[in-house]
């Protein structure tokens, strides 16, 4: 069983995609997406939490990993398989 993965992204962002395939790659078989495309007010929410405006921003369960360059980075750190696990 993999941690819960919450995604704020939009339809059409590259990035989203593909934080999207390297979390299924790693295991992940269900991404909650808050689409703030489709939803401004989540956008407000977003920047609330996060302190950033760019998508997608995840979270591994209620820790805030950031977007797709640092989940790639803790990625390749060998970080992000035990955060998953946690």
């Amino acid at each position: 069983m993999t941690s819960r993965v919450t995604m704020y992204s939009t339809g059409v962002c590259p990035y989203c995609m593909r934080a999207e395939q390297l979390l299924k790659a790693r295991g992940v078989e269900k991404i909650d997406k808050i689409r703030i495309d489709l939803d401004p007010q989540r956008r407000e929410e977003m920047i609330e939490k996060t302190g950033r405006r760019t998508v997608p921003q995840i979270y591994i369960g209620d820790r805030h990993v950031g977007g797709f360059d640092d989940l790639s980075a803790l990625d390749r750190a060998g970080g992000l398989a035990p955060l998953l696990q946690a």
